[in-house]
């Protein structure tokens, strides 16, 4: 009787899987054919979505690799070290995530554009508000927390007997990291990388306060859907729509290929 009853939990929860992934599916799928092929890729082709490509794919390569440059130190300061603040330092770097980003949009927008640091860097030349740099630092204060997650967790995976050894062996610190944690983290790095990218490609709503949506200046993919979707352009934005799709199953598949152990949350 006991067997029966798991097996029937057991086919009720597959099923549920199954159900939720033909819904995802059928959704994706949905956009992805809505336009035929001749119209997508006149679309593709078209002067302002190879524009926004551009921009997207500079500005979210920028984004990551400055969430790279700090999260590596951040996040194996939080995994190794124990120091006062650690818990506060912890909610405080998780805070962009659990925001809207409308709001963490409106924040920028006022440190930017009407605090004295912004108006100094404004006058110094880096002018962040309704500028490409703007939407450089929107997905940047965005996706660290999630870069941060995944590089602590990648570390927190890597015994610290290594660097022990390393150190027994003449390392110094930085040389144990750089030697041995660094290396046994790549995958883990990789996949946090990618998602970081992933992420900061799709990046929409702090973007849009903080950077505008202008044709042709700060449209990014995100943009030039909801800049399409306004002005009744449908097949354009199914255009955008479909390059963001393609960018996140190939983001998520190499999350899961190379990700190992490492999660977000």
């Amino acid at each position: 009787m006991n067997l029966k009853n798991s097996s029937y939990f057991r086919m009720a929860t597959v099923a549920v899987a199954l159900l939720i992934a033909a819904f995802i599916i059928m959704v994706l799928v949905g956009v992805v054919t809505h336009s035929p092929p001749a119209v997508l890729i006149e679309c593709l082709l078209s002067e302002e979505i190879q524009f926004a490509i551009r921009l997207s794919i500079v500005t979210s390569v920028i984004s990551t690799l400055l969430c790279i440059l700090v999260a590596v130190p951040v996040a194996y300061a939080l995994a190794r070290y124990t120091f006062p603040g650690k818990t506060v330092m912890n909610m405080l770097m998780d805070i962009p995530m659990a925001l809207p980003p409308l709001v963490a949009g409106v924040g920028l927008l006022l440190f930017f554009g009407v605090s004295p640091v912004g108006k100094s860097l404004a006058a110094a030349g880096l002018a962040f508000v309704f500028t490409p740099l703007g939407i450089i630092m929107a997905q940047f204060f965005v996706n660290l927390p999630y870069m941060l997650r995944v590089t602590r967790s990648t570390f927190q995976g890597v015994n610290p007997r290594y660097e022990y050894v390393a150190k027994t062996l003449g390392c110094t610190d930085a040389q144990a990291f750089w030697r041995v944690t660094l290396p046994m983290s790549a995958n883990g790095l990789l996949a946090g990388s990618v998602i970081t990218w992933s992420k900061g490609i799709g990046e929409f709503g702090a973007g849009l306060m903080l950077a505008g949506a202008t044709r042709m200046k700060t449209e990014t993919l995100p943009l030039s859907l909801f800049l399409n979707m306004s002005t009744g352009k449908l097949e354009y934005a199914i255009a955008a729509a479909t390059i963001l799709i393609m960018i996140s199953v190939v983001s998520l598949y190499a999350f899961e290929r190379y990700g190992g152990a490492t999660h977000v949350y």
